[in-house]
């Protein structure tokens, strides 16, 4: 907090003036801690208001300082049905999984594995990505375009549709156990999840056979609570760890070296020949 002598840090402040003003000066509505005993986050205070509260509830309000039990609990069963399988041959996992053979410690191997979480491909930006193309989408559709355009459009562009299309399998089977829980909560029947399917109908049909995968369906629901992007970015950060830690404590009792090693002749290499060393 600031104190009443400071002055406010002003946004346009640079240099040796920007760097005098925040010299032991914070200035902050987030939060801070008060050694009287006080902690206060977004103007509440945490330890006769929040503390009691689920940890998920928690978790959301200080992202963008919203209170719905409801919605934590979609977020909680999102993460349980959706992106923490315990099987060490999935990206992040394996990383886990890894760290573990080589006797790293716990909180390093999730470490590790929430950095490789943030893929192109897979995880964390195809998470926020399908969320921005509805909101893309939705916006285009008022102007009077026409969905399928919108999709061949995104895939002119971009080269794919975030929250369509899945590697090894073509249907996601995480999909109909998430609407299955989400209508449990009242949710399921607002126009981005129903947008959501129109676009898979349109890429069903074509030569490309995309279906849609588990983070097209929770961008659909997720745009239906109306949050943005970025915080559903957020929200998603650590929706992995519960997969990744059964993962690295099975591997600590496997032998360094273990996991998933190649034998050379399954190696198929094409770079330079093998060099006999000191040959003249």
């Amino acid at each position: 907090m600031t104190p009443a002598h400071r002055v406010p840090i002003m946004s346009e402040d640079k240099g040796p003036e920007m760097l005098a003003r925040c010299e032991d000066n914070w200035v902050t509505a987030m939060g801070a801690w008060f050694p009287e005993g006080r902690v206060v986050l977004r103007g509440k205070d945490v330890l006769n208001d929040l503390g009691h509260r689920p940890w998920m509830e928690y978790f959301i309000y200080g992202i963008n300082g919203q209170e719905d039990s409801r919605f934590a609990r979609f977020v909680e069963g999102v993460w349980a049905l959706t992106t923490s399988y315990p099987d060490p041959r999935l990206w992040n996992n394996r990383v886990a999984a890894l760290a573990g053979t080589t006797r790293s410690t716990g909180v390093l191997a999730l470490a590790a594995g929430i950095a490789v979480s943030e893929a192109s491909l897979y995880g964390l930006r195809p998470i926020r990505g399908a969320l921005d193309f509805l909101y893309r989408a939705d916006r285009k559709l008022a102007d009077g375009a026409i969905l399928e355009d919108v999709v061949w459009e995104e895939l002119r562009t971009y080269r794919n549709v975030f929250g369509y299309g899945r590697p090894i399998t073509s249907a996601d089977e995480r999909v109909a156990p998430l609407m299955k829980f989400a209508d449990s909560l009242g949710m399921g029947k607002g126009k981005f999840i129903q947008l959501a399917f129109e676009v898979e109908k349109i890429l069903k049909q074509s030569r490309l056979k995309y279906q849609m995968n588990i983070a097209g369906a929770v961008a659909g629901l997720v745009a239906d609570e109306g949050r943005t992007p970025d915080d559903h970015y957020y929200m998603a950060a650590l929706s992995f760890v519960a997969g990744m830690m059964p993962c690295y404590i099975d591997s600590l009792g496997k032998p360094g070296g273990s996991l998933f090693p190649l034998r050379v002749t399954r190696i198929d290499y094409k770079g330079a020949p093998p060099r006999r060393w000191g040959a003249a």
